[in-house]
């Protein structure tokens, strides 16, 4: 009995220990995600007030009036297409979105497991990149879309993103992560590289392409500095820069602004809904090898 007692002591203050890390991390892990509910709810709430409510020396987190102006007035309009921005958007982010996924997965493959000279060599190079700041390459971008003649065109927003580094490191460490074996089993049954690539990795690889699909549909979709540059007509622009127009010299219009922000924001929370059991299972699969 003696000899039994620490060992019960040790086991309890392992539980309760284990019970206090727990807690302290659901409690840090709940005010991270009110610092990003708050402004969230905020934007919301502001999007639903009257003008005369906009400015008051209490926070009103539930209107006192609530009302659908702000989203009227920024859809009807004339001045502000937000549907057509909307859409404008949509189109490049998706486009933008379908087309690194397939050259990031391709590439990083290539990356991960073909052998060819200079492999290596070629990857840390592109990996040096990472650590440049992205406005270096803002105007020799713009000069060569100039050239290209693809000012004010949807394919002049899209071209420089296609080049990317940052998926092809996303995708290659992935792939790192599947046992060669099931690759070289599929080899063995007489299947080509390019079967094995999109019979057996591609997917096992879904809950990473899922995860890079988001971050790349966000950057795209949330994309202002570029799209400003390249696109002058009205009807082309897209949201981010179209809705800057709702922010003059003097005065800026911020029931409108926080109504086209959640507007802004609901496909990229759809998304997000709609990918999150990929997601999780790509942070829950990081790291485990064999």
């Amino acid at each position: 009995m003696s000899q039994a007692s620490p060992s019960l002591e040790f086991k309890e203050g392992y539980r309760r220990r284990q019970l206090i890390t727990r807690i302290a991390w659901y409690v840090l892990m709940s005010l991270v995600a009110l610092l990003i509910i708050i402004p969230m709810v905020w934007m919301f709430s502001t999007s639903l007030k009257p003008k005369s409510l906009l400015f008051t020396r209490e926070i009103q987190w539930i209107p006192e009036v609530i009302t659908l102006e702000n989203y009227t007035k920024i859809l009807d309009n004339p001045s502000t297409p937000i549907d057509t921005w909307f859409v404008n958007s949509l189109i490049i982010a998706v486009i933008h979105t379908v087309v690194i996924l397939f050259l990031a997965s391709t590439a990083a493959y290539a990356y991960a497991r073909l052998n060819f000279p200079g492999r290596n060599l070629i990857f840390g190079m592109l990996l040096v990149t990472l650590f440049l700041p992205g406005i270096l390459f803002l105007v020799p971008n713009f000069v060569t879309i100039y050239r290209l003649g693809l000012l004010n065109s949807f394919a002049g927003v899209l071209l420089p993103g296609f080049a990317a580094v940052f998926p092809v490191f996303f995708m290659r460490q992935f792939f790192l992560s599947i046992p060669k074996e099931l690759e070289e089993a599929a080899q063995i049954d007489g299947a080509s590289i390019f079967q094995t690539y999109f019979q057996i990795v591609l997917p096992l690889a879904k809950p990473a392409l899922a995860t890079l699909a988001i971050i790349e549909f966000l950057g795209s979709w949330n994309n202002f500095l570029w799209p400003l540059l390249i696109l002058k007509e009205r009807d082309m622009l897209t949201l981010q820069p179209g809705l800057r127009s709702l922010q003059g010299a003097y005065t800026s219009e911020y029931g409108l602004m926080m109504a086209g922000a959640v507007i802004v924001a609901v496909p990229v929370l759809a998304l997000y809904i709609f990918l999150q059991r990929f997601i999780v299972q790509s942070v829950a699969t990081t790291g485990l090898k064999g």
